[in-house]
């Protein structure tokens, strides 16, 4: 069991340590998914939007600057060929998309391989809620001073969506802070530290369904109603046409049978007549 110091939410650091759950926190750590993860993230970064002309976009160059033969100087066809100053450029880069896929259970991998490489290296601290009564800079300074961290690059994880938090982190160029379900390897990877709030490794042990308290872990515990069995669909399908049909009148008028036409007589065979 991987242990991590603990803070109250003043900065004071607790006589005991907080074992962080042991479906996160395994103490393995991946190097070579660490770097596909890291190598996915920067390449999704890049926008791909550098171009050069090749010779074909240079304008100009419509005509042989001299004629083939008889100047004693190299053959040439246009002043825009790569070799010439202001021509075109040869092989330079065009726009393209640098984006590349992981795979989902690969991008999770990563990211508890970085969080298990923070905390092996006691670089993760875990922090009780922290609840700022107003967005100030100078209050989460303070608490990340008390600390000891200041001057270094942190990642703050939040339980849950805490607006004052991220106002007052934003002003400070080496502190990050995020909710803890939104870090990706790359961010943990990026900081000195990792301070986490107590709540959000509580809550860790539910996976994918969500952080404790967040709508999708409350929807998952709620059990949902059963659909109907096909039988009641089927009695409520006969009774939508029983009334349907009790609506229309009782007594219809029966259509006359359609007169049939009299059938033809063969006709007569005239007689041959007889040779005589």
């Amino acid at each position: 069991m991987i242990e991590a110091p603990l803070y109250s939410a003043a900065g004071a650091r607790q006589k005991t340590a907080f074992a962080l759950p042991g479906d996160v926190f395994d103490g393995t750590v991946h190097e070579p998914v660490l770097h596909q993860a890291v190598k996915t993230y920067l390449n999704n970064q890049r926008q791909g939007t550098a171009k050069t002309k090749t010779r074909s976009y240079v304008s100009g160059g419509n005509q042989k600057p001299w004629r083939q033969k008889g100047t004693g100087r190299a053959r040439q066809g246009t002043t825009r060929a790569p070799h010439w100053r202001g021509g075109g450029i040869v092989f330079g880069p065009i726009p393209r998309d640098y984006r590349t896929r992981i795979p989902r259970k690969v991008r999770q991998l990563a990211r508890r391989s970085a969080l298990n490489a923070r905390a092996r290296e006691e670089a993760l601290l875990v922090v009780e809620a922290i609840e700022l009564p107003e967005p100030k800079t100078r209050l989460l300074a303070g608490l990340l001073e008390k600390m000891g961290l200041l001057g270094k690059k942190i990642l703050v994880l939040s339980h849950g969506l805490n607006r004052n938090l991220v106002l007052s982190g934003r002003n400070i160029p080496s502190v990050e802070v995020m909710r803890f379900a939104d870090a990706s390897a790359y961010d943990v990877l990026w900081s000195d530290a990792v301070v986490v709030e107590r709540g959000a490794l509580d809550g860790a042990a539910l996976g994918a369904a969500g952080e404790a308290g967040s709508p999708g872990a409350r929807e998952a515990a709620t059990p949902r109603a059963k659909p109907p069995a096909a039988g009641k669909k089927a009695a409520a399908r006969t009774a939508r046409k029983a009334a349907k049909a009790a609506k229309q009148p009782a007594a219809r008028k029966a259509k006359a049978p359609a007169k049939k036409a009299p059938a033809r007589k063969p006709a007569a065979r005239k007689k041959k007549k007889e040779s005589k």
